[in-house]
C-alpha cells in the first residue's frame, strides 16, 4: 500500500519558516517525479515546486527564491524549505508523485501565515 505522509506544517508570522516533510512508504520515491502542490480556500490547486527523478527543480514564480525542494532518498522523504512566508503562502500543502500513469497524493498538511 502507498502512502504519502506530510508533515511540518503549522502557524507562522509573515517573514518566517516552515519545513515540510513528505514521508513515503509503499514505493521507491527517487523512481518518481516529485512536487509539492497548495490549494488555498477558493483556489485550485496549484503546482509549488517539483524535482525529477534527475534531481532537476522548478518552482512556481511566486515562491522562487524563497522555497527550497529537496529529497533524501535514502530516507524516502521529499521536503520543501519555505523562508520568507508571507500570508498568501496560507494553504493546504500536499506532497505529491508520478510514475507514468500512476499519481499518488498525500493527505495535505495546513500551512498558515498571519500578518
Amino acid at each position: 500500500q502507498v502512502q504519502l505522509v506530510e508533515s511540518g506544517g503549522g502557524l507562522v508570522q509573515a517573514g518566517g519558516s516552515l519545513r515540510l516533510a513528505c514521508a513515503a512508504s509503499g514505493i521507491i520515491f527517487s523512481a518518481h517525479h516529485r512536487a509539492w502542490y497548495r490549494q488555498a480556500p477558493g483556489k485550485q490547486r496549484e503546482l509549488v515546486a517539483l524535482i525529477t527523478r534527475s534531481g532537476n527543480t522548478n518552482y512556481a514564480d511566486s515562491v522562487k527564491g524563497r522555497f527550497t525542494i529537496s529529497r533524501d532518498n535514502a530516507k524516502n522523504t521529499l521536503y520543501l524549505q519555505m523562508n520568507s512566508l508571507k500570508p498568501e503562502d496560507t494553504a493546504v500543502y500536499y506532497c505529491n508523485a508520478d510514475y507514468a500513469t500512476l499519481s499518488y497524493w498525500g493527505q495535505g498538511t495546513q500551512v498558515t501565515v498571519s500578518s
